[in-house]
Parts: C-alpha cells; structure tokens; sequence
C-alpha cells in the first residue's frame, strides 16, 4: 500500500512538474496598433491575432489592443524596437521618415496592385526585404494584410483632369506619393486618418484619400464629400503587417514562428478579398448617397506614369536600401511579364509600357 501511495504521489508530482513547466514555456504579448477601432483597417490586425491565438494558443497568447488605447500610434514603432511592447500592427509607409525604404514597402504610386504584392512577397523576395529593412530595428516583420487600388481624392470640389489639380491642397500619405503630387501641381497635407472627416468638412483641405472604399465610406466620408476622383493613383495597392520585436520572436520555439507565418499568409490572402468586397459594397453606397465619381483620361494616366518613374529613380539615388527594394519590384514586373503579357486579359497584374529606368535604379544600388 506504501508503495502504491509512492508511486501515486511521484506521477502526481512528475505531471505537476510537466504543467508547471508547460505553463511557464506560454508566453504572453501586448500587441497595439496604429489603427483605432474607428478604422476598419484593424479588422485586418485582429483576424490575425484570432488566428495565431487558435493556431499557438498553448505556446503563445497575444492580448491585442486597438490603437490609440496604450499610447499614440505615431509610437508604436519605437515601443516595438525598445520592447515596451512584443509587437504592433502598422502600415511601413509611416516609418518613410527613418528610412524611405519604408515608402515601397507599403505602397506604390501607379506601379504595384494588390496581386502584385502577394506574388513579390510570396515568390519574388519581397518578403526578405521587409526582414533586411525592418531588421535595421531589431524587428521581424510579418506582411500580413493586402488592399487593392485605393478609391481617390475625394472632396466637395471636383477633379476631373490633372489640370485641376493644381493648386489643390490635397491630404496624402506617402513620400513618394506626395512627390509625386507637387510635380503634377498639388500640394501634400498630412493629416491621420481620424482628421480627415472634419478638414474636409471645414475646408482646410481640398481633397483627401485615406484607404480603399469600404472604408473610407465606414470613415463617413459621404457625408462629407460631394465629388470622387478615380483611379487612386497615388497608392495603387498597399500593404499592411506586423512588427515583432526581435527577443520576443527568440524567445519562441521554431514550430510557434511558423504558426505565426501561417497566420500572417493566410490573412494575407483574406485581406484582398475581404477589401476587395468591401470596395465593392462601398462604392455602390457612395453612389446611393449621391457622390459623383470621374475617372482621369488616358493621357493623364500616362503622365502619371511618367512622373512616378522620375520619382522612383531620383528617390533610389538618396538611399541604396530604398534603390533596393523597387529594384526588386521593377526586376518582378520585368519577369512576370513573360507570362503576364501573354495570358491578357485574363492576367492578374498589370500591362506596363512605360517602367521606371532598372538601369538607372542599379546605377543606384
């Protein structure tokens, strides 16, 4: 009998042991965003965080916060690389300001579309360069959200042309895009998302984009806005995911980093589809409310392409890393087009004629 209560209480202890120690080896992150929870743009982080909690859940449980309630989110970057907290959700292109490799990485001016994002990342290397860039910050990086074509400037004055405009004062994001924007006559207002509603409602500002239609109209842009200037030009796709801090990411087993990839490509693929039907939903509800949409002529669209090449090559000559990453893209839509423009008009990218000089961006590297 002695022995049998011996035996009971050494299983008793060595299974005590095994769940103390599984329960030590869970580890807990903070995780915020730069977007508020009147941004529908945080759908995209949370349905993340949704599937890494279910995928990981015994080894890892991230407490997600939306934005704006740990601190601002002009500071999640700097919480992220000190560790203050595991990781943030985050759009690059804010970061452009520390390096303008960032730029490109979020969006393009009239180059990449949602589908081209998703091939470069996945199979093109794309993937590696938001390693190699956010890596300067002792972060890991996971992309782990696409939105197609943004909608446009919208305002209570309408663009028609690139002749209108001219003089405008026009909320972007962007370095690149509001480069681009004072060559074809504009000027570059920076405004946060939660701003716009009430510069364009009180005219501090002509004209503004924020996102795709979905939600710029759950924004309540609509209400606001009387005029919608197609296509977005300015940000023809982007690009949205997550900063993790390095020893945060260490600190996890091999199998609970590939559960958090798998996370970030599987919502990767949701978030084009779930913008895209929302773009759809959003776009027949402008029209209900009376928005009246126009969309520049071909010839404008080429000089658009023409200055964005300027662009692209003058802003890879002040950075090597910058030059890099569009050397990158542009050697992708140089490949992809052996198969591309061939499978018209069924392809899922675009036609290009006119591309930014690959020379004069490897002149550059």
């Amino acid at each position: 009998m002695k022995m049998k209560l011996a035996l009971s209480g050494l299983a008793a202890g060595i299974a005590l042991a095994a769940f103390t120690s599984t329960a030590q080896a869970q580890e807990r992150w903070t995780m915020t965003s730069t977007w508020p929870d009147s941004i529908d743009l945080i759908q995209i982080d949370r349905h993340w965080v949704e599937l890494v909690n279910k995928l990981a859940g015994d080894e890892l449980q991230i407490e997600f916060r939306a934005g704006g309630t740990l601190m601002p989110g002009t500071e999640v970057f700097d919480a992220t690389e000190t560790g203050s907290i595991e990781a943030a959700g985050d759009w690059p292109g804010y970061w452009a300001g520390r390096s303008s490799a960032f730029s490109p990485l979020a969006a393009t001016p009239s180059l990449f579309n949602g589908f081209d994002y998703l091939n470069w990342i996945q199979q093109w290397g794309g993937f590696e360069l938001y390693q190699e860039v956010y890596g300067q910050y002792d972060m890991i990086y996971l992309p782990y959200g696409i939105t197609n074509n943004e909608s446009g400037f919208m305002g209570r004055t309408p663009i028609e042309s690139l002749a209108d405009l001219d003089g405008k004062r026009l909320r972007l994001s962007g370095r690149d895009q509001g480069r681009v924007l004072e060559r074809l006559g504009g000027s570059q207002v920076t405004l946060s998302g939660g701003e716009i509603y009430q510069a364009v409602e009180r005219g501090v500002v002509d004209g503004a984009e924020f996102s795709t239609p979905g939600v710029d109209y759950n924004a309540g842009f609509a209400e606001v806005v009387e005029y919608w200037a197609t296509p977005g030009w300015h940000q023809s796709a982007s690009v949205f995911g997550v900063m993790i801090n390095k020893d945060a990411w260490d600190a996890l087993s091999e199998e609970t980093q590939e559960k958090l990839k798998i996370a970030a490509d599987a919502t990767l693929a949701w978030s084009l589809a779930w913008s895209e039907r929302q773009s759809t939903e959003g776009t027949v509800k402008f029209q209900e409310a009376g928005v009246e949409i126009s969309t520049y002529g071909e010839e404008d669209m080429a000089r658009i392409q023409e200055v964005t090449n300027e662009v692209i090559v003058e802003g890879a000559c002040e950075d090597p890393m910058h030059a890099k990453v569009y050397h990158s893209m542009v050697s992708y839509l140089q490949h992809y087009a052996n198969w591309r423009d061939v499978s018209v008009p069924y392809n899922m990218s675009r036609s290009f004629d006119n591309l930014p000089d690959l020379e004069a961006i490897e002149a550059c590297l």
